[in-house]
């Protein structure tokens, strides 16, 4: 469960204040997967970053239970200087997982091949996309934060993330970002709309997409 209480946000952008989020009170159900939808810059990155625990918010707080991922795929907590294998130990490590399992993992999962060993900065963008895809699944959360994480790789490694994504949330809650509908209505339960600082919850994730795209349209 994830409880938002009276959540602002707000971000002063070259003397102009920006509200993405305006006293939320919302609870994330435990074993749902929820669509958040919004348009661009509508604060839905933002959002995730405070349930991870990245971000603060203005005022207000969150309470959650069980364990929450980091954004699934975001590789910005990694080392360059380290190998993509010895990133995954220190993570491991931090965690509390068992090292040898999840660099086996990933290992197996990224397909990295030799670059695996190989420091990060030698790695290529989709290359880092994938390594931390990897280590983001191969932890087991009880809530997974995903943002538009399935649009990196080839189509054949899309559909094996995918695939990966769908067995994770059988057994966990996940907050999912994306503009792509079709993947929504593969992964999610219900849905909630961020406008204008505004959060709307809908248990009928049809009734939450044609809200997102009426505000799309208008």
């Amino acid at each position: 469960m994830i409880e938002l209480r009276n959540l602002t946000k707000t971000f002063l952008l070259q003397g102009q204040r920006k509200t993405v989020a305006r006293n939320i009170s919302q609870v994330f159900p435990t074993g749902t997967s929820v669509a958040l939808l919004g348009r661009n810059g509508a604060g839905k990155s933002s959002l995730l970053k405070m349930i991870a625990g990245t971000m603060d918010p203005t005022e207000g707080e969150i309470r959650s239970t069980g364990t929450i991922s980091w954004p699934v795929g975001f590789a910005g907590s990694f080392h360059p200087d380290l190998t993509g294998a010895q990133n995954t130990r220190f993570i491991a490590r931090i965690y509390g997982v068992e090292t040898t399992e999840l660099i086996d993992f990933v290992a197996r999962f990224a397909e990295l091949g030799p670059h695996f060993h190989l420091p990060l900065r030698s790695y290529s963008s989709g290359m880092r996309s994938r390594l931390a895809f990897g280590v983001s699944v191969g932890i087991p959360f009880d809530t997974y934060l995903i943002d538009e994480v399935v649009a990196v790789g080839d189509a054949i490694f899309r559909r094996k993330s995918g695939d990966l994504l769908r067995d994770r949330m059988r057994y966990s809650s996940a907050i999912v970002v994306s503009h792509s509908m079709p993947m929504v209505r593969q992964l999610c339960d219900v849905g909630a709309v961020l406008e204008d600082g505004d959060l709307t919850y809908y248990d009928d994730l049809d009734e939450a997409i044609e809200h997102h795209e009426r505000n799309m349209s208008a």
